[in-house]
């Protein structure tokens, strides 16, 4: 069973950067398409951010939300995913989790990015 670990979180102030990392276990990238998703407090869990596999292009999609601000990319040698927000704002603030697009493995614990003054 594959596992993911998100990490990178943290607290930013309004217009600040992070960079979150997703590290898996095993060689999925050239197989399944992944996301970078999220979930706010009392929200549903969103995909924010998808790239196809190796084999089908690495195509990327962002959520309107996100567009502009957020870029998905990975490293295949070393099985990581990134997340490079920018610009954050208040309403970015989610605990973000990856997984395939759609998920099939079992959600991580994600990572806390908090957006606040």
């Amino acid at each position: 069973q594959v596992q993911l670990v998100e990490s990178g979180g943290g607290l930013v102030q309004p217009g600040g950067s992070l960079r979150l990392s997703c590290a898996a276990s095993g060689s999925i990238f050239s197989i399944y398409d992944m996301g970078w998703y999220r979930q706010a407090p009392g929200k549903q869990r969103e995909l924010v951010a998808s790239i196809t596999s190796i084999t089908r292009g690495g195509i990327i999609k962002y959520a309107d939300s996100v567009k502009g601000r957020f870029t998905i990319s990975r490293d295949n040698a070393r099985n990581i995913m990134y997340l490079q927000m920018n610009s954050l704002k208040p309403e970015d603030t989610a605990v973000y989790y990856c997984n395939a697009d759609p998920p099939l493995y079992d959600w991580g614990q994600g990572t806390q990015v908090t957006v606040s003054s």
